[in-house]
């Protein structure tokens, strides 16, 4: 039996794009580990990839192309896949134009290649395109707002920090590669605050746990920030280094701190205690992302970072506050997408069922989903499997029959992570790592630059794609290939990205067009109160869970929800109750945690639409203030 040992990288939504040492036997993938030789990955990697493996080798693996005739998905080859869609594509543009066509594409792979698809469809067309994130679009856009730039301190600048704030944030889950240098951190003296509604095990690495009301996080950052303005305590640099210093002290001293902590929860004289800790520093915020994942998202973020910059930290080594690293800032994506190719239209993504709908002349004829699972995925799935269902046209490229895929027209397969090439940066750390094949995909599945080239050159746009992906790689390298990061570089090691300070913002300066942090000076909405749903429903990521892909048997008959005894009095661990909200319900089992807050309900992000098991079915469809993200952590549920 032939063992090899053989290196790749981690392309799922995640912000860690762990390097991978898969045990390779007789062709075969057997085991899985993490890189020892990543600086951040350094040798272990979360449960869900580990058990990849299974995955992988699954009977359920496509493998052809499925097509739907007389009614039924059929195996078919990938000429005639590719003959079909070309037809129907060229067909469609032909009777329609360009804007009946739609391309959605999702963050199921974070490989740079990825954008070849979006490279076809702006060649095409341009066709009709997404905007918005439903991941991180407040949040980023709360940055951009703030900053000019949404980036942070590098990982390692924790080493500096005296006080941490886990803020919304559950590394266990979410960015597992910071759990040691949290604990680090802590042995070295550092003290760690975790501040979240739900408890977690994220609360083992803290020092101390709160858990405000739901939403109130604008409430705490006010708090601190008029504790130190009213003091003398802020950043005496703070005028400078700021706009709109004056509106903003205004607009925090519109409630006194008393009121602050009646509104979120917190004892007052804890408030006081984190606001010395701000004012003495450096105090690291680090950004959870359920955190803006609601209607005022991009407020609750902007009010973190005007506390991080009034106090002088977001300034400092061992401060900052860190919502998202620039994956892809080290790589030429505009070498690949035209940058300036103008959509006809577009369509929101945490609004997509009723943008759709609501599109004519011409309507959505076709839609073509690249590295996402949006009925599973998206608020109101039960709109948004109904759009798939109708639309005349619609092809996924996936390597399983996802909920998406089994509304499709044309299912084509791509690689997994174990057979993909591509480059990746992170959202969790700077370094830049290559995902290289350890096995060859099945004679069925190609490359998705094959499969665009062979699509292109059926439409002809050959031209527009010739090379190989090597070629492809180095084009994205070479604005940084000359600073240590070429293929070649990362073929040996990972490489950190050549454009990323090690202090964000350390020269005083942030990269808006004056230099200075713009301070939000509005007031912000407050959080609404429900007596007949009374629980707000959080629905968050797992250990065994990536989005809708879960690990071993996933979520078996029912998917679970977690509450405090209070919420479901008289009612057994194990019971299946019915969950409701004024969007929808469906059939859960029970489970009852004593250390949640009563009006918290917890269930997993995602699930399987088809089997009753997405939380999405929950909640309503409605975008945050800012950044077109999914308002996912509005919604209220009761049980029954």
């Amino acid at each position: 039996m032939a063992t090899e040992l053989k290196r790749t990288a981690c392309n799922r939504d995640c912000p860690d794009a762990c390097g991978l040492i898969a045990t390779v036997e007789d062709g075969v993938v057997t085991a899985l580990r993490g890189d020892p030789e990543h600086p951040v990955t350094r040798g272990f990697i979360c449960f869900r990839t580990s058990r990849f493996v299974a995955k992988q080798r699954a009977p359920e693996r496509l493998t052809q192309p499925l097509l739907r005739k007389g009614g039924a998905l059929v195996a078919v080859s990938m000429d005639e896949a590719l003959d079909f869609a070309a037809e129907r594509l060229l067909a469609i543009r032909a009777e329609s134009g360009p804007a009946a066509i739609f391309h959605y594409r999702s963050g199921g792979s974070l490989g740079l290649l990825k954008l070849v698809a979006d490279r076809f469809f702006e060649r095409f067309g341009p066709c009709t395109a997404k905007i918005g994130d439903i991941c991180s679009g407040a949040g980023e856009a709360a940055q951009i707002a703030d900053f000019g730039v949404s980036e942070s301190n590098d990982l390692f600048d924790l080493t500096n920090s005296r006080f941490i704030y886990l803020w919304g944030k559950n590394p266990f889950v979410s960015n597992v590669h910071l759990v040691p240098l949290i604990k680090a951190a802590r042995e070295r003296g550092a003290r760690v605050t975790l501040i979240d509604p739900v408890r977690h095990k994220g609360a083992t690495l803290a020092d101390r746990v709160l858990a405000p009301a739901p939403g109130s996080d604008v409430a705490i950052a006010f708090a601190l920030a008029r504790i130190l303005l009213d003091g003398a305590r802020a950043d005496p640099l703070a005028a400078e280094r700021c706009e709109h210093l004056a509106e903003f002290t205004a607009l925090v001293r519109r409630r006194t701190v008393t009121e602050y902590a009646a509104a979120a929860g917190v004892p007052e004289d804890v408030l006081h205690e984190m606001a010395d800790e701000f004012a003495t520093g450096p105090a690291a915020i680090l950004v959870g992302w359920g955190l803006q994942r609601r209607a005022n998202g991009g407020r609750i973020v902007r009010a973190l970072d005007a506390l991080s910059a009034v106090s002088g930290n977001l300034f400092r080594a061992g401060g900052g506050c860190s919502f998202y690293f620039g994956r892809r800032t080290a790589f030429d994506a505009l070498s690949i997408t035209r940058g300036h190719a103008v959509a006809p239209r577009t369509i929101r993504e945490p609004l997509l069922a009723a943008d759709v709908a609501a599109a004519k002349d011409p309507p959505i004829r076709a839609i073509w989903v690249t590295a996402g699972n949006p009925v599973a995925m998206l608020p109101d799935s039960p709109a948004v499997a109904r759009v798939f269902e109708r639309t005349e046209l619609t092809v996924v490229a996936d390597p399983f029959l996802t909920d998406t895929a089994r509304r499709a027209t044309l299912v084509l397969p791509v690689p997994t992570l174990l057979e993909d090439s591509d480059l990746l940066g992170a959202y969790g750390h700077h370094w830049l790592v290559e995902s290289r094949p350890v096995v060859a995909p099945p004679a069925g599945v190609l490359h998705e630059l094959e499969l665009f080239q062979a699509l292109a050159a059926r439409v002809g746009l050959a031209d527009a794609f010739a090379g190989g992906v090597d070629d492809w790689k180095r084009r994205l390298l070479r604005s940084v290939a000359d600073r240590g990061a070429s293929l070649d570089d990362l073929r040996r090691a990972p490489v950190r990205n050549p454009d990323a300070a090690r202090v964000a913002f350390g020269n005083g300066r942030v990269r808006t067009p004056n230099g200075r942090v713009q301070l939000l000076t509005d007031e912000t909405g407050e959080t609404s109160v429900s007596g007949e749903y009374p629980l707000w429903l959080f629905s968050s990521s797992t250990e065994k869970s990536q989005s809708s892909q879960w690990v071993g048997r996933g979520l078996s008959e029912h998917v679970w929800i977690r509450v405090h005894p209070s919420a479901a009095p008289g009612r057994a661990p194990g019971s299946i109750v019915t969950v409701a909200s004024a969007h929808g319900e469906l059939r859960a089992k029970l489970e009852l945690d004593e250390r949640l807050r009563p009006d918290v309900a917890v269930m997993p992000k995602g699930g399987h639409f088809d089997r009753g098991q997405s939380a999405n079915a929950l909640i309503a469809a409605r975008a945050t203030d800012i950044g077109l993200g999914a308002a996912y952590l509005d919604c209220r549920v009761r049980l029954s």
